[in-house]
């Protein structure tokens, strides 16, 4: 069973709130060097969907994660970006209300069981934010009810 991160734990019922952030680094190694030098992180490797990232932890609480960009976006200079994600209760309805009011989803919803289902969007001006629904620890998706 996959522990559900803390900081996004924190946040169960809590819509419309910034509940977790990814970082997609161009060397992830080096990455997790600075990082843990520099606020005292340390890294928790997880296998998840048949590929893996990285939960960076302060204690015994999650702050974040990080992920290795593939060789093709490095290829295509994208640099190393901070991905913040906002919690929502109704990841479908609130995808079709995106492409309403003119925003676009860049990436689809992935599940992470028995932690979230994510997806990945573009807003109106622009800019990239991530989409978090927690699933509970039954893996079911958690309806905050």
């Amino acid at each position: 069973m996959h522990d559900v991160p803390a900081i996004a734990a924190s946040r169960t019922g809590s819509a419309g709130h910034f509940c977790w952030i990814d970082l997609a680094a161009t060397d992830a190694a080096s990455a997790k060097a600075f990082y843990g030098a520099l606020f005292g992180w340390t890294a928790q490797h997880q296998r998840v969907n048949g590929g893996s990232f990285t939960r960076l932890r302060l204690a015994d609480r999650d702050v974040g994660s990080l992920y290795q960009l593939s060789s093709l976006h490095r290829d295509q200079g994208v640099p190393s970006h901070w991905t913040p994600y906002i919690q929502v209760d109704d990841m479908d309805d609130v995808l079709q209300r995106i492409q309403a009011i003119g925003g676009k989803v860049l990436v689809p919803p992935l599940i992470f069981p028995g932690i979230a289902r994510i997806a990945l969007i573009l807003d109106a001006v622009g800019a990239q934010l991530g989409l978090w629904q927690p699933i509970d620890r039954g893996g079911s998706e958690n309806d905050h009810g």
